[in-house]
């Protein structure tokens, strides 16, 4: 890597310069001529980040006070842009040279305003950088939350109102349904002001970077006059009914100054203003994102390991940008659901259909929504304006293909959708691609030049004319070449237009030496592929051919301007044309998953909201089927609402509870994001908010217990669920004692059942919970089937098989020392730990109790009770041993209470 140096007249006014610069959390890139650089803290920063060394530190200046410096090449520059702005979540300045001792601002970038720096990255964007801007007001218990965010890439600017609760969980599912990259915030002075502080708790758990603002931003004196000039709306701001939502404005005014939207006229005009109705789509929250696996995280080695990797075979950018967002907002409208199912049942079901798009089709678009931001911000040139008409001319292809479907049944929808559109973006595209066809040399494009026809302008036709002569002397210069040489000039010599030395002779490095002892051949380089070397008429020609091809460039430079111009006005009809490949797109990926996975998925039948229940035939879990040698057990579910909506899930640790209360939550999503789903039969009910308490998400590092961020998530579910939420608890109250933990395990099942009634999965070791079945209907129990050995030959140790298959019934053993066992604890400890739970629980093998009734445990109790009573009277003021005490009480029960020490309850008492 390149590790080029300032240049030393440099070093002490820049140093000069840089000192005196503000300090920021920003890191401050410096554009140098080829490379880049970045100094003092931030150089260290870079060093260890990007080189993981501080080998890589340069000092400028002075020994006395030296400035620490470190260079990055183009490429380490894209890459840094990358991981901080993507990973880390940092802001960036690229600062360039406007003459000598004068640098200024040119770009900056924050995880949500990615605008400036586009191009630096190439246009390689995974999904839209949505920023946000919130703003809080409380008043006694009650908390209204507004805010207002921006997707500059489309330009479209959305806000919203809402009361929330005391944990800010609609501002968390918000957030999550959004995909929000970084959020503004009111800057904190005092540090005492509790729900801010609460905000950045859950931008925090979130992993987005606040940005925190002064309050005087969020003011609301000039918004409408502000939204008059960028919106393109032809009604008045001051009548549109979104500038009532006061506190909304107030985080859309703090948006508009932090995107400096103001300062650039090309915004003018240009942004859709809309409400988002948050019940529109499922909520998620931070916790149900990282338990479902919706999306990919840092250590995912494989793809299938997420939701989004796994369902991901999209062939377009927009595509797998809308599949992220699709992931996140699953729909609440029956109708909409089976809008999408229908669609994806018609790729589903045609092969042909499906693997002519993927292949033929789709992967020939390119990212039409960052060529339409090019020609908005006129960065766009001719090989854009190509790249728009090579779009372009792809709809009939794509027109012809869905006009073959025959199916009557599949047919209508897929008008609806995709054809007609199609039809109509066409037509509006038509004058374009004349446009493109009259003026652009499409000869041209085989040797990647983009220039206008030659014949479109007499000066270009006399220019043209002239390259074509050059072009055919060069042409006789390599078969002239060839003869002297004795080379084929077909497959041994050739004629090439380097991209540095520009037209001259390559020969493959196995006939070099036909050019060696020979003044007339001067080579000029030994590459991979050969060596490239002139002869004075060619470096003539070429030196001619290239001033030719620069007046061309200064004669169309004005026309090109003008194609360009008129292009860029068909900027809305591209964005459309993005739109309907980018559904169409995420609609075959859903197909195509559906029809490759291992055992196909099927189409789920969807429930009215409110209505029905969730039964599923052989589900399975759709990322671990995908894993590597593994044969995955199936099983059935059934949530019925008044039966058996919380299910308690007890088994073996590894026994498959996790997977199996996971893998509902997640055909629950995918059925509602209109995808086909992994079971045999399938019919789900609308959940609207999917919430989750799983694993030990310890944050010790931020102060924060494993109990304690148990306790939280817990918390937010309670405050959160409602009748038609679903709730996935994978253990719970192992943080603390075994008592508090079961209390709280019980007293939280408990409300769930009773006062919220939402749907549940709670996998558990505490068995006692299962008693919860006997005093509420809704509550079954359910186990995963483990074998265990009888132990009697030697080497079997009551060996257990995990079967995992998930059955009815409880399981009232805990098998963590088999858990020990298989991880090869050494055997001292196992046996010491086999002999203490013995100890404690009688663990070598609990008697068979009786599943009593209410009724017979109140009559067995008076019972016992009267039988005490009768025998502490029978030996009250005789002094007698305690064997003798025993016996009087064994002659009571059986004289009297015979018939009593009979019943199941005295049966089960004497057991213990």
């Amino acid at each position: 890597m390149s590790r080029n140096e300032l240049k030393v007249d440099d070093e002490v006014s820049f140093i000069r310069f840089f000192n005196r610069l503000e300090k920021t959390d920003s890191i401050r890139i410096f554009e140098r001529s080829d490379y880049y650089t970045v100094h003092g803290d931030d150089a260290h920063f870079v060093a260890q980040t990007v080189f993981k060394t501080n080998s890589v530190i340069k000092q400028l200046g002075s020994s006395s006070n030296p400035l620490p410096s470190c260079n990055l090449t183009a490429a380490a520059y894209r890459n840094f842009l990358r991981e901080m702005l993507f990973q880390q979540g940092k802001r960036v300045e690229i600062w360039v040279s406007r003459g000598r001792n004068n640098w200024e601002m040119a770009k900056q970038a924050s995880p949500g305003n990615l605008q400036d720096i586009e191009e630096d990255l190439g246009g390689n964007i995974d999904s839209s950088p949505i920023i946000m801007s919130v703003k809080v007001h409380t008043k006694g218990d009650s908390r209204m939350v507004g805010v207002a965010f921006a997707d500059a890439s489309v330009r479209e600017l959305g806000v919203s109102e809402f009361v929330d609760n005391d944990l800010f969980s609609n501002f968390e599912s918000l957030m999550i349904q959004l995909g929000v990259k970084e959020c503004i915030v009111q800057e904190d002075i005092s540090r005492k002001d509790y729900e801010l502080q609460k905000i950045y708790a859950v931008l925090d758990k979130c992993g987005i970077p606040a940005t925190p603002k002064k309050s005087s931003d969020f003011g609301t004196k000039d918004i409408e006059q502000d939204l008059e000039r960028i919106l393109s709306s032809e009604v008045s701001a001051g009548k549109l009914p979104q500038t009532e939502l006061k506190l909304a404005m107030g985080a859309a005014s703090a948006l508009i100054k932090y995107l400096g939207l103001m300062s650039d006229s090309l915004n003018f005009g240009q942004y859709q203003l809309y409400q988002h109705d948050l019940a529109q789509y499922m909520k998620l929250d931070a916790s149900a994102l990282k338990a479902l696996n919706l999306m990919p995280g840092p250590r995912d080695g494989s793809k299938n390991m997420s939701l989004y990797g796994l369902l991901n075979k999209c062939k377009t950018p927009m595509g797998t940008r809308l599949l992220a967002q699709w992931l996140k907002q699953p729909l609440m409208s029956k109708d909409e659901i089976e809008k999408r199912q229908n669609l994806v049942e018609a790729f589903y079901e045609d092969t042909e259909l499906r693997q002519t798009m993927q292949e033929e089709h789709l992967r020939s678009i390119p990212d039409l929504y960052r060529l339409a931001k090019k020609f908005q911000r006129k960065n766009a040139n001719l090989e854009d304006v190509v790249r728009a008409y090579q779009a372009a001319i792809k709809i009939p292809g794509f027109i012809g293909t869905l006009e073959g479907v025959m199916d009557e049944k599949y047919k209508d929808p897929l008008d609806a959708q995709y054809t007609n559109r199609l039809r109509e973006i066409s037509d509006n595209l038509a004058n374009l691609c004349e446009l493109v066809e009259t003026t652009v040399d499409l000869e041209a494009l085989d040797n990647h030049e983009f220039k206008i026809k030659p014949e479109f302008n007499d000066d270009l036709k006399a220019i043209g004319e002239k390259l074509q002569q050059l072009r055919g002397q060069m042409d006789r210069e390599h078969y002239n070449a060839g003869r002297d040489l004795g080379q084929d000039t077909e497959k041994k010599l050739f004629l090439e237009d380097h991209r540095v030395h520009g037209w001259v002779f390559r020969l493959t490095r196995t006939e070099a030496g036909a050019i060696r002892n020979k003044r007339e051949y001067k080579e000029i380089s030994t590459q991979k592929n050969g060596v490239y070397f002139t002869t004075d008429k060619l470096s003539s020609l070429r030196r001619e051919y290239d001033q030719q091809t620069s007046n061309y460039n200064s004669t169309q430079s004005g026309l090109v301007a003008e194609v360009v111009a008129v292009a860029a006005s068909y900027t809305p009809v591209l964005e459309q044309l993005g739109e309907v490949v980018a559904h169409m797109d995420v609609i075959v990926s859903f197909a195509h998953v559906s029809v490759h996975a291992p055992t196909p998925y099927v189409r789920p039948k969807i429930h009215p909201r409110g209505q029905g229940n969730t039964i599923l035939k052989a589900a399975r879990h759709p990322c671990m089927e995908m894993q590597d040698d593994i044969q995955f057990i199936t099983n059935d579910v059934s949530l019925l609402r008044r039966s058996s909506s919380f299910l308690i899930i007890t088994g073996p640790n590894m026994g498959g509870k996790s997977t199996y209360i996971r893998q509902i939550g997640v055909i629950a999503l995918l059925a509602q994001t209109g995808c086909f789903v992994p079971c045999d039969e399938a019919e789900v009910c609308i959940f609207d908010c999917i919430l989750a308490r799983v694993g030990a998400s310890d944050s010790q590092l931020k102060g924060v217990s494993t109990f304690m961020a148990e306790m939280l998530e817990t918390a937010t579910i309670l405050k959160s669920a409602t009748r038609e939420s679903l709730i996935v608890i994978d253990e719970l109250g192992r943080g603390t004692s075994t008592y508090d933990g079961f209390g709280l395990a019980w007293a939280i099942s408990e409300h769930i059942v009773e006062k919220i009634g939402a749907f549940a999965l709670f996998a558990t070791h505490f068995h006692e919970l299962t008693a919860l079945s006997k005093t509420h209907e809704c509550v079954r129990n359910m186990h995963v089937v483990a074998h265990i050995g009888d132990g009697k030959k030697e080497h079997d140790s009551r060996e257990v098989t995990l079967l995992y298959k998930v059955e009815e019934g409880v399981c009232d053993q805990s098998f963590g020392i088999h858990v020990a066992e298989l991880v090869r604890f050494p055997q001292k400890v196992v046996n010491m730990a086999r002999r203490k739970a013995e100890e404690l629980e009688d663990f070598s093998g609990k008697k068979d109790l009786p599943d009593l009734s209410e009724k017979e445990v109140e009559e067995g109790s008076a019972k016992l009770k009267e039988l005490l009573k009768e025998w502490k009277a029978s030996i009250e003021g005789r002094e007698l041993s305690g064997k003798e005490q025993a016996e009087e009480l064994r002659k009571l029960a059986n004289g009297r209470y015979k018939e009593a020490l009979e019943t199941p309850f005295f049966k089960s008492v004497m057991a213990l």
